[in-house]
């Protein structure tokens, strides 16, 4: 077989897994969702390509993943470059990032055991990629990894917040995206302008790719850390999957007549930005006021539990998939919710947004306070933050040293306490141990305890071993650096950590 090939449609990629694609003679599946704008994306795609040559009787698919929304959603992919690894028509492995060695053991693993006479040995990542192109995604992995640093950097000067200002405040309504409205250069920022076009308003738009200064600032000034970035009269709306929904409902058009934005209809005419009469669900006047009843019935709702989601629909029948991602998340950190279904209430759907200044749905409260929606919750529960937070507010019991310890030690079958990362361990020992295991072929997750001196202390008293690397296999401490060498040399070491 050999090669790459693009998947366009939902369709063809079912037909793939399925087995029924004529393209499809292989049990074995691996598909990388990239994007052109993303040079980790582009670089891996070498590493994916060399792979697919050393494999030759597995398939190798490649979706864009802009281009492709539904196939994205349905493998719950947020950032690229992600790869999905299928066997006999089923996920059984997932890789988000460049991980070149990660990657290509993921690869051997699941490919090198479909036909042992005929496939190619499980490569090295040298065999498989090459070292010119090893060494690039590297690099950029380097370069990655200080521009996050900088991008996180505390504080912000004030002639940025003021430059900001001012671009959020030269139009109505303003657009931060990729690209220019003629030529957007993502998925998302296409969708936008696509929608702000049909609905017949007009924006100012800002390239965020030509101003990096612009661009990490906007995510501090508007805590929103994705592109693009749809403002009104200087307030954040959301982004892309939020301006789709309120287009879709309609909600967009509203806000933009409640702003008095002017909006055009399809034959050119003008529309008159209407101000909302005192008849639509207890808002008062165009100004946004609304009755002292609706206001108390809105304080009380949210009020009514700690943790209160309005949202679309009920937790266990979500009528959208936003509310759906938000009742999601707050199950698997195991917080009990209460809920409001907006659709059967207009008073409470219209007046919650003038209450919280906040134009779309779902919505989150903790102990009274808004959180956000569904964007800002996923990225919240990505980073820990919104663990941080239930803790803090006393939703959630604040975790002991040896609670994260034990959370640490088995975030993954192996665990490699380190001093640096595995790309770049910050002491003999732990590339040495690294090393080890990489040649073993094992896959494993680590963590730099040079990044939390209270890991690092506490885990030298809970393991009762002072000295680090530590390695443990199923929440069991295996040793160090000589223990881990010894298991190698003897050839035991892959044995030992999968029994």
């Amino acid at each position: 077989m050999g090669g790459v090939k693009d998947v366009q449609s939902k369709e063809e990629l079912d037909a793939a897994l399925a087995g029924s694609s004529p393209a499809s003679a292989s049990s074995v599946v691996v598909v990388h969702f990239w994007a052109s704008w993303c040079e980790a994306s582009k670089q891996m795609d070498q590493v994916f390509s060399h792979l697919s040559t050393d494999f030759p009787h597995a398939l190798f698919l490649r979706v864009e993943a802009e281009e492709q929304p539904e196939i994205s959603e349905a493998y719950a992919v947020s950032a690229v470059p992600y790869f999905v690894f299928c066997k006999d028509g089923k996920t059984v492995d997932t890789l988000e990032g460049a991980n070149p060695s990660t990657l290509s053991n993921k690869v051997a693993k699941i490919a090198g055991s479909a036909d042992k006479a005929k496939s190619a040995a499980p490569a090295s990542l040298g065999m498989a990629a090459g070292p010119a192109v090893l060494e690039m995604v590297k690099e950029l992995a380097r370069g990655n990894g200080s521009s996050q640093s900088k991008s996180t950097s505390p504080g912000m000067t004030n002639p940025l917040k003021n430059r900001l200002q001012q671009l959020v405040d030269s139009h109505p309504v303003f657009l931060f995206m990729r690209g220019t409205p003629e030529e957007p250069k993502c998925g998302s920022s296409r969708k936008v302008v696509h929608i702000l076009k049909e609905v017949g308003v007009e924006f100012g738009s800002f390239d965020i790719l030509t101003d990096d200064e612009v661009r990490e600032g906007m995510k501090k000034f508007s805590g929103w850390p994705t592109f693009p970035q749809l403002y009104c009269k200087g307030k954040l709306l959301g982004g892309c999957d939020i301006a789709v929904a309120m287009h879709e409902s309609g909600e967009l058009k509203d806000v933009f007549g409640e702003h008095g934005v002017p909006v055009v209809s399809k034959d050119g005419n003008g529309l008159e930005s209407g101000k909302v009469s005192s008849s639509s669900g207890g808002i008062t006047d165009s100004s946004g006021g609304l009755s002292t009843a609706l206001r108390s019935r809105i304080e009380s709702l949210i009020n009514s539990s700690p943790v209160v989601v309005f949202m679309k629909g009920k937790p266990d029948e979500p009528k959208c998939g936003f509310s759906r991602k938000v009742v999601d998340i707050l199950r698997q950190e195991k917080v009990s919710f209460g809920s409001f279904d907006i659709l059967s209430d207009v008073e409470i759907r219209q007046g919650l947004k003038v209450f919280s200044n906040w134009s779309s749905y779902p919505q989150l409260y903790i102990k009274g306070e808004l959180i956000g929606g569904s964007d800002i919750v996923l990225e919240m529960q990505k980073s820990g933050e919104l663990r941080r937070v239930l803790t803090e507010k006393g939703i959630l019991p604040r975790e002991t040293l040896e609670d994260q310890l034990k959370a640490l030690i088995s975030s993954s079958p192996i665990m490699l306490f380190m001093k640096g990362t595995p790309d770049a361990p910050r002491c003999g020992f732990s590339s040495k141990v690294v090393d080890a295991l990489r040649k073993a072929g094992v896959s494993f997750g680590s963590f730099d305890i040079l990044t939390n001196e209270e890991v690092r202390q506490g885990l030298k008293t809970y393991s009762n071993w002072p000295t680090f690397p530590q390695l443990y296999y199923k929440g069991e401490l295996i040793g160090g650096c000589d223990i881990v060498l010894e298991l190698y040399s003897n050839g035991e070491l892959k044995s030992t950590l999968s029994d």
